[in-house]
């Protein structure tokens, strides 16, 4: 496969919406000498509905082959009482583990437009710009054992089990490291030392590799309920922070709230460098399936067409290309363009399709 090729996974629910309006940029770049290639798959429920599983074999290798992945979004109410393999989200965390994607960098960043968009003070939130890295194929969603068990006296318990090697956690720290030197070269490690064993050992690591090879980035250490607290009080004291799989989850949805909407927030999971250099990545906006609204043409894809953004910079080597698209979303919302969920008083609402209009007209007045 070429490296400039793409695998397209829209899922379920808005996905297929909002991953609409990411073919439309991709077109405008082919028209100006990038052209990329695009090839389509089905995940989540909408694969289930298909081949019976969320994530078909063939799927599986295709996303291998390629290596660069954009995902839209799985999950409905129609696949609730699907057993708990068969489940639409069990296809995203599937492909996560068997392609490596251990490196989760959720940015959460505030548009000066939005800054009034956030439910905290603008004075908290304006010029708001920190990543949160997640460690994405450890931890207590892929531990061992697990499962739910019936006890001799008719009750029943689950367990799940939380677990980390050094290595899962330096190769995380490094990343984490190595961001920051490109930031404000400031890295928060988050965990629970002071109750769990895991916090312990990530502690220690993260410390370590600090020592040894990045002591010129400041680090701290913050237990995840004072972060969580610290996100809401003053949530600018951040440039990047690290952490695990759960916490990772729980603290960055807390994060893009300080931005105004999950339908801003874009992610990249990014996999080791192969012999080639390239990593194996998939891209994917915050947001879930959002099957309320779904088909109705009102959902916000500035998160999918942020997370574009994400694979010029990551998988095509692109970073002017991917500031250009960034400044393209920055100039439509400060014209007042809103979707629904970030609608405020005296700005223009409009729907999906017409929002990617906008920015596709904002990227002909880069150019």
């Amino acid at each position: 496969m070429s490296a400039r090729t793409i695998l397209f996974l829209p899922g379920d629910g808005i996905g297929p919406e909002v991953m609409e309006e990411v073919r439309r940029v991709i077109g405008w770049y082919a028209r100006r000498q990038l052209p990329l290639e695009v090839e389509e798959d089905l995940v989540g429920g909408a694969a289930y509905d298909r081949y019976g599983t969320p994530l078909g074999e063939a799927t599986l290798e295709k996303a291998k082959t390629i290596g660069t992945v954009m995902f839209g979004a799985v999950g409905g109410p129609n696949y609730d009482s699907l057993p708990f393999d068969k489940k639409p989200e069990r296809g995203l965390l599937r492909l996560r583990k068997e392609l490596g994607l251990f490196a989760n960098l959720r940015p959460a960043m505030v548009f000066p437009a939005l800054a009034d968009a956030s439910s905290l003070k603008r004075e908290l939130v304006e010029g708001l710009d920190i990543m949160i890295l997640r460690e994405l194929t450890g931890g207590v969603y892929f531990g061992e054992p697990r499962g739910i068990e019936r006890l001799p006296d008719g009750q029943e318990r689950a367990v799940d089990t939380q677990v980390y090697t050094t290595g899962e956690i330096e190769r995380i720290a490094r990343v984490a490291f190595e961001l920051a030197r490109g930031r404000k070269n400031k890295v928060t490690s988050v965990e629970k030392a002071n109750v769990m064993y895991t916090g312990v050992l990530w502690r220690r690591v993260v410390q370590d590799v600090h020592d040894r090879e990045f002591p010129d980035v400041a680090l701290e250490h913050m237990y995840a309920d004072n972060c969580a607290m610290q996100l809401v009080r003053k949530p600018k004291q951040f440039d990047v922070i690290v952490t695990d799989n759960l916490f990772g989850d729980l603290l960055s949805d807390c994060a893009a709230m300080l931005t105004g909407s999950l339908g801003m927030l874009p992610s990249a999971s990014l996999g080791a460098p192969g012999p080639d250099g390239r990593r194996k990545a998939l891209y994917e906006p915050v947001h879930g399936s959002a099957p309320d609204i779904a088909g109705q043409g009102i959902a916000n894809p500035l998160a999918c067409i942020l997370s574009f953004a994400m694979l010029l910079r990551w998988s095509l080597g692109l970073p002017a290309e991917a500031d250009r698209l960034e400044k393209a979303v920055a100039r439509v919302l400060e014209q007042g363009y809103r979707t629904a969920d970030i609608m405020q008083p005296g700005c223009t609402r409009v729907g999906t399709a017409e929002m990617g209009s906008r920015v596709l007209e904002a990227l002909d007045a880069t150019t």
